[in-house]
């Protein structure tokens, strides 16, 4: 089943919830170039904040090109976006957002300077869902092979 309407954004953020990681892709100079970040905050104004370090070459992607895709997946629920991404100096923001896992990768703390965040405004967002979980999806696997159907996962489309 496959649904296009804004009201699914809280769905996107739900599923988002459980994928902590997820694959950036960038389209800069260094051509299409994807990398694993681990996202600090979902909004469900359509925003995603990354902290991340300023000498990256995907951060230097991001300056020369705003374009950026990202992917996330749990063991039953997949996460597609695109968006624009901008490097964001803002330590205040970077404060809140701070955590252990961002500090094994900069152990200077957020007053490092070569600590900075990535926003993401999401324009583009597709979920597929199999509810309830592992199992769900193995019957559902079972299904199509017996039946010749597709595969049953919820399907939707967000366009904040």
């Amino acid at each position: 089943m496959t649904t296009t309407d804004s009201g699914n954004q809280e769905k996107l953020v739900e599923l988002m919830e459980d994928m902590p990681i997820g694959m950036l892709t960038t389209f800069g100079g260094s051509g299409v170039r994807s990398v694993p970040m681990a996202r600090q905050e979902v909004e469900a104004s359509a925003e995603l904040w990354f902290i991340t370090a300023r000498d990256t070459q995907h951060v230097a992607d991001i300056q020369g090109d705003a374009r950026v895709a990202l992917t996330f997946s749990s063991r039953s629920s997949w996460v597609a976006l695109t968006g624009r991404a901008e490097v964001v100096d803002d330590l205040v923001k970077l404060k809140e957002l701070w955590n252990t896992f961002a500090e094994a990768w900069l152990p200077g703390g957020p007053e490092d300077p070569n600590a900075v965040l990535v926003r993401v405004d999401v324009e583009q967002a597709e979920y597929w869902d199999t509810p309830g979980g592992r199992i769900a999806s193995l019957v559902s696997f079972a299904k199509t092979k017996l039946t010749g159907d597709t595969y049953d996962a919820d399907h939707g489309v967000v366009e904040p």
